[in-house]
């Protein structure tokens, strides 16, 4: 890769009983056309094989560290611990179900530093709990600030690349859910916006009976992340909520009809 300076990327990955999509996952970041990563992988005490999956791949690739918490607390904790280890310039998020293509660092990392830029996210296909590929692509306007993420976020966390000497170091909100969401608002409520890079650099597992997959709850935690992390009034809650359902009710309804189109690539 040609450029002036070869930074290290550190990919945080919380992990709970991923023993079917862990191996995979790890497989995507290896096969990166970049390779100055780290993979910061903090398991929030799985009871099934995930550590010792994990543990093999750390044989075979030192850039993979494993992190275990004392205690079963959250992917917000989990996600912490991974950033206060991490020692990277830039950091990326990957779920330990969601894949990325082989180009992702690479092409974001150059259009971040063309653009001299703090926050970047990019295009995602879905895909079903057993990786069959959906028609259904998210979105990745020019640019998006706080006011636009309070209406609707269109970041995927699975997406996402910061460069931390430009936004600092910074906790997420310890909450069970959300808490990326959160952490997009108050970067970008410090002045930052991010921007989209629109290509589809990675794969959005959708699982069923998951946390994300449940909309009265989803619903809920959007309320509360309003109300008691933004301090926001009563009438602008609902008034960003409002845009929240409507937006929501049109994915809805757009991926169920894309779910019927599969796609091989």
């Amino acid at each position: 890769m040609a450029q002036q300076h070869n930074p290290l990327i550190s990919i945080i990955t919380p992990a709970y009983n991923a023993e079917r999509f862990i191996g995979e996952t790890i497989d995507s970041v290896i096969a990166q056309t970049y390779s100055n990563w780290e993979m910061i992988i903090v398991d929030d005490r799985s009871t099934d094989a995930t550590v010792s999956i994990v543990k093999n791949y750390q044989q075979r690739d030192s850039r993979i560290k494993l992190h275990i918490l004392p205690e079963n607390s959250g992917s917000a904790i989990a996600r912490n611990t991974a950033m206060k280890h991490a020692k990277g310039n830039f950091i990326a998020f990957l779920d330990s179900d969601d894949l990325w293509y082989p180009e992702k660092l690479e092409k974001q990392l150059t259009f971040m530093q063309k653009k001299d830029i703090a926050f970047s996210f990019t295009k995602y296909r879905r895909m079903d709990e057993d990786g069959t590929l959906r028609d259904a692509i998210s979105k990745a306007p020019e640019s998006v600030g706080y006011h636009d993420l309070l209406k609707h976020c269109v970041i995927g966390c699975l997406t996402v690349m910061i460069d931390r000497d430009k936004v600092g170091k910074l906790d997420m909100v310890n909450i069970r859910t959300r808490q990326d969401y959160a952490y997009w608002l108050e970067i970008t409520k410090r002045g930052f916006r991010a921007y989209g890079l629109p290509e589809v650099l990675a794969k959005y597992r959708t699982v069923e009976n998951s946390i994300s997959r449940n909309k009265f709850k989803a619903s809920k935690r959007q309320w509360y992340v309003y109300r008691q992390i933004e301090k926001l009034s009563l009438f602008k809650s609902l008034y960003y909520f409002s845009n929240y359902t409507l937006m929501g009710v049109k994915n809805t309804i757009k991926y169920k009809v894309s779910s019927t189109s599969k796609v091989n690539y």
